[in-house]
């Protein structure tokens, strides 16, 4: 591969390639700031820029009409029901304050997004509010599907957000009370998150970062899985949770309140939670 740009000819950084290495059908390369340029113009630069050449880059930006074939996709049969299409009536300016916010938490968690969530990330502001605080987030897409994905858990709910080409973005929320567990299934190269519903599992396949992925299932596991229960489920007794257990947890949840990720508050809760398994 080119180390510069196709289209600028800027030498490519470390910035550049970091999220992927913006390649080119014809070998060549883009700079993230020619890629956002085209992506302005076609979002489908974003998910499937591989299949592009330079030829059909500059035809779009010089605005021409570009006949290229769609890549075949799976069938989307075991995606859960989705909710109604977000209603996109905030202002511009509460729209550029909660993007500020939303920015400034992906930074303090070190967030590792692929170029392939830009538009599920530009849908955030719509759904998550002022006083709503992310702590954490990971790419993830349904199973079965090849729409890039991303998934956001807060201390209220979790949120799926996913986007296929130019399709309008699909937004299913899981509120606290709904999601009994949550599981992680290795694999080294695919790892799955589930969240096991009322009624249903849902699963999330996490393609792109291993690591990332079960950084984000050991933030949300302290959440939504009771080690009492998973003491049970494990022994098949209804014995007392060991305390090393617990204290296990509340050491990690003692590194997020240090991070930023959670709140004094937020801390507190989980830890009254923990301590009651000891009584």
């Amino acid at each position: 591969m080119k180390n510069t740009c196709s289209l600028c000819n800027t030498e490519l950084t470390a910035m550049d390639t970091l999220l992927g290495a913006n390649k080119l059908s014809d070998g060549g390369a883009l700079c993230n700031q020619c890629l956002e340029k085209g992506s302005a113009v076609n979002q489908e630069l974003l998910y499937k820029l591989n299949t592009f050449s330079i030829g059909d880059i500059r035809n779009m930006i010089e605005g021409r009409n570009v006949q290229h074939q769609d890549l075949t996709r799976k069938s989307e049969q075991y995606l859960p029901t989705l909710q109604d299409p977000v209603s996109q009536t905030i202002s511009r300016e509460v729209y550029r304050q909660r993007k500020r916010k939303i920015k400034s938490e992906l930074e303090k968690l070190n967030a590792n997004l692929s170029m392939f969530t830009k538009g599920e990330i530009k849908e955030l502001p719509y759904l998550i509010s002022e006083d709503e605080k992310i702590i954490a987030i990971t790419d993830a897409q349904f199973v079965n599907t090849l729409d890039a994905g991303i998934l956001v858990a807060t201390a209220k709910r979790m949120l799926s957000v996913s986007k296929s080409m130019l399709g309008q973005a699909k937004i299913n929320e899981y509120p606290n009370e709904t999601i009994k567990t949550v599981s992680f299934v290795t694999d080294p190269r695919s790892p799955v998150i589930k969240l096991h519903l009322e009624e249903r599992v849902v699963e999330f396949e996490c393609y792109m970062d291993k690591e990332d992925a079960e950084k984000f299932y050991d933030v949300i596991r302290m959440i939504y899985n009771d080690p009492q229960k998973q003491n049970q489920n494990q022994s098949g007794r209804g014995k007392e949770v060991s305390s090393e257990m617990v204290f296990e947890q509340l050491e990690k949840l003692g590194r997020l309140r240090e991070s930023g990720i959670l709140t004094d508050a937020e801390f507190t809760e989980q830890k009254r939670k923990l301590l009651e398994q000891l009584r």
